[in-house]
């Protein structure tokens, strides 16, 4: 009897060190110290980013800093409208541009692991508008008329996902894909609230890459086309797979196409910089029907889903989503994706193919998101694989393994001068850790 009383009496030992040793599985503020980071030494990032503020370069930010699954700063600063003095809260909404990729890119191998797609099959098996593309050959800027030769191969659903297939951006491409784009009604993802994903993919299957597939990293449309993918092979609109399988399932109850009417008041203003540097609202760049860029996401109903550039979200909700990516693909119980394919989304995927035409970036691209190599660690305080992307907006973030980092901050401003805060404030984070 005596032996199986110290037995009992060792498991319920055990059970009480297990669950006094489980961290919470979700997000919560806690001391910097619990994580070993400095709180005397993130006040140098509080300074950091007011001086951007108090110098006008940007209205207002909020960031987010999760260490070992812990988040250890969690701030706002500035104004989310600078004209009415509403002062940035943390749970203000923020249009995220092209951070909305990353997301898009687990949709889509959440499909990969249920067998719907090789990454190497043809595009045009699930989208036959893409059957047999078309590259441009000579190019006249004067009438905007092309001659074009085939393609060497199909473009391929891997190509998609690491920015290769030749696909350009509209407006914020090269010369020639932003006139070709435009002459055919193509925009950048985020000026047509009432098309859809089927009528614009399909207009630009039919248009000429802009260089052979596979051959050059060219940032362009291909993530929204992986959005159309995502619903012809789920068979619901984007908009509902991403609530009901990510959003939903990870509590990232904040992140919308089109912002419901209830939450709108909490969506920060977007600002630009004048030609003096100055901030005011953003109005008329770069716009198609009115100021799309400014009230897109407060769009009543709106039916185009940009996988691209399309959502919204908060600088919370973001980081649910790195830290399911650090976790290996799952978070507070839920699993999206595999650890294995956590895996192959965080390589790089192009090889030895340079990252925006630069030979001298030690960059490299996975399948949805950019890739910090050991080259990198050369010039970046991060680790090697670590892994990111930003949005046009300037928000930014990174997930680092090996740190077990997530970070997240967002902005709205565009254009700006300061496209180098997010590799600047790096600094500012690793310098407060103590290990």
């Amino acid at each position: 009897m005596l032996k199986i009383a110290l037995l009992f009496f060792a498991f319920l030992t055990a059970q009480t060190t297990l669950t006094a040793q489980t961290p919470s599985t979700v997000l919560k503020e806690s001391s910097p110290s619990t994580a070993g980071v400095s709180e005397t030494r993130l006040k140098r990032l509080d300074q950091f980013i007011q001086k951007y503020v108090d110098e006008k370069q940007f209205n207002g930010a909020t960031a987010i800093i999760v260490r070992d699954g812990k988040i250890v700063y969690f701030k706002a600063f500035g104004y989310s409208d600078i004209q009415q003095k509403k002062v940035m809260e943390k749970d203000n909404i923020f249009r995220i541009a092209s951070m909305t990729k990353p997301i898009i890119s687990v949709a889509t191998m959440m499909l990969f692991e249920e067998g719907k797609f090789s990454l190497d099959d043809p595009i045009s098996k699930f989208i036959p508008a893409f059957k047999n593309p078309k590259v441009i050959d000579k190019y006249n800027p004067a009438d905007t008329s092309y001659t074009t030769i085939p393609a060497k191969s199909e473009i391929t659903v891997r190509q998609l996902m690491n920015q290769t297939s030749g696909i350009g951006y509209a407006q914020i491409g090269s010369g020639e894909a932003n006139a070709i784009y435009y002459k055919n009604n193509i925009n950048g993802g985020i000026g047509t609230p009432y098309s859809n994903l089927k009528e614009m993919i399909t207009k630009l299957a039919g248009l000429p890459l802009f260089n052979q597939p596979g051959e050059k990293f060219q940032y362009g449309l291909n993530t929204d086309v992986l959005g159309y993918l995502v619903e012809v092979l789920s068979g619901i609109p984007l908009d509902k797979f991403l609530s009901e399988r990510i959003f939903k399932p990870l509590g990232m109850k904040d992140t919308y196409f089109f912002i419901p009417k209830e939450k709108q008041s909490r969506l920060v203003n977007l600002y630009q910089q004048d030609s003096q540097g100055q901030l005011r609202l953003q109005d008329s760049v770069i716009k198609l029907n009115g100021n799309f860029y400014r009230d897109f996401p407060k769009t009543p109903n709106g039916s185009y889903f940009s996988g691209g550039a399309g959502l919204s979200s908060t600088a919370y909700d973001y980081a649910i989503f790195g830290q399911m990516m650090i976790n290996g693909g799952e978070y507070n119980g839920t699993r999206i994706i595999s650890p294995h394919t956590v895996r192959m989304m965080t390589r790089n995927q192009i090889g030895d193919i340079p990252m925006w035409g630069n030979p001298n970036n030690p960059n490299r691209f996975g399948l949805g998101f950019g890739v910090y190599t050991e080259k990198s660690e050369s010039a970046y305080p991060v680790y090697a694989g670590t892994y990111d992307w930003a949005g046009m907006f300037a928000s930014h973030f990174w997930v680092d393994p090996k740190a077990k980092v997530v970070a997240v901050f967002m902005r709205n401003v565009w254009p700006t001068t300061q496209w180098d805060f997010g590799d600047r404030v790096k600094v500012l984070v690793y310098q407060a850790f103590n290990d």
